[in-house]
């Protein structure tokens, strides 16, 4: 049995796990809009966005959950090329790992549109569609450093290993901070892995190892909200934590003075936009005219809450 077989007899058997169509109409296109981790609140609004322009356009969905696997969300992709759905958007869970299944799908010519997290490797992908998180990065240690003009010590939370994102956004932070390491010691730095939980355990190991810092930059919005328990448990209310994503429950902690910041990357619009990017191109082979789409991320705080994509969503 090869390989496609294989596959085959495990969607049969009903191993796809995917949530789809019961049937795809034949004048109706369908797209798979997979996702990393639905366990993650971003995850759940970016699938949401898809979701709801898939509608507008008029196109069926098979939603994917990569359950925070890459295992899981190779497979998915493979299942949906065996139903042979006619373009692919995606947020990869990891820039290499994924590459293999999304190179399959290019070159079974099924177009692919990745928003979020980019895929290292793999030629012919139809367009990416992101926030340009370097810069994100940048802004949020920039924010900081404008909180202290006359310098701090701080920890920084970084992102999973192996995600665009947290490469991105780590590569940011640390253009803005070491040229001015000086004045801006970093006296505690690593890996929460995007959870909150983990950001709490990995906050407390820090806080106890190196004291109180001024401040707490964080690759997500998770992890600051992890953070700031780990503080307020201490009474260190006066720590001020970025985080980055601007989810509602971090902008009513910001509009509540209890994070300094998040970092606001439009995740609506960038999966909006994929899903429009794909659509066009699978009925009538319409090219993007950008390959490369980035937003440029801004720091949401009190004062310009309003620029914030989920406000509404604030309660």
């Amino acid at each position: 049995m090869n390989r496609r077989e294989f596959l085959m007899t495990s969607v049969a058997a009903g191993a796809m796990m995917l949530a789809a169509p019961s049937a795809f109409a034949e004048d109706k296109l369908t797209i798979l809009g997979s996702v990393p981790n639905l366990g993650f609140p971003f995850f759940v609004h970016m699938l949401n966005e898809i979701k709801a322009e898939a509608q507008a356009q008029g196109v069926n969905l098979t939603e994917s959950d990569g359950q925070n696997s890459a295992t899981k969300q190779t497979a998915d992709i493979e299942a949906a090329l065996v139903q042979k759905v006619n373009a692919i958007v995606i947020s990869p869970l990891d820039v290499n790992a994924l590459a293999p299944a999304i190179e399959e799908a290019v070159k079974a010519g099924v177009p692919v549109v990745t928003i979020d997290r980019r895929v290292d490797g793999v030629q012919g992908i139809l367009a990416h569609v992101g926030a340009d998180n370097v810069k994100g990065g940048e802004a949020e240690a920039q924010a900081m450093v404008a909180a202290f003009p006359n310098g701090a010590k701080l920890f920084h939370l970084q992102g999973q290993p192996g995600a665009g994102p947290a490469i991105d956004r780590n590569k940011g932070v640390h253009n803005v901070l070491d040229p001015l390491k000086d004045k801006y010691q970093i006296i505690f730095e690593q890996t929460a892995n995007f959870a909150r939980a983990e950001a709490l355990s990995v906050t407390e190991a820090g806080l106890a190892a190196n004291g109180k810092p001024d401040a707490i930059i964080c690759a997500n919005d998770d992890m600051a909200l992890g953070a700031l328990e780990a503080c307020a448990a201490r009474n260190f209310t006066d720590v001020k934590i970025y985080g980055f994503d601007a989810l509602p429950e971090a902008l009513v902690a910001v509009r509540d003075g209890k994070l300094a910041g998040t970092v606001e990357q439009f995740p609506g619009q960038q999966s909006r936009t994929a899903v429009q990017i794909a659509v066009a191109y699978a009925k009538n082979k319409t090219e993007p005219k950008e390959k490369l789409v980035l937003l440029t991320p801004i720091v949401i705080g009190k004062d310009n809450l309003d620029k914030a994509e989920r406000l509404s969503e604030t309660k």
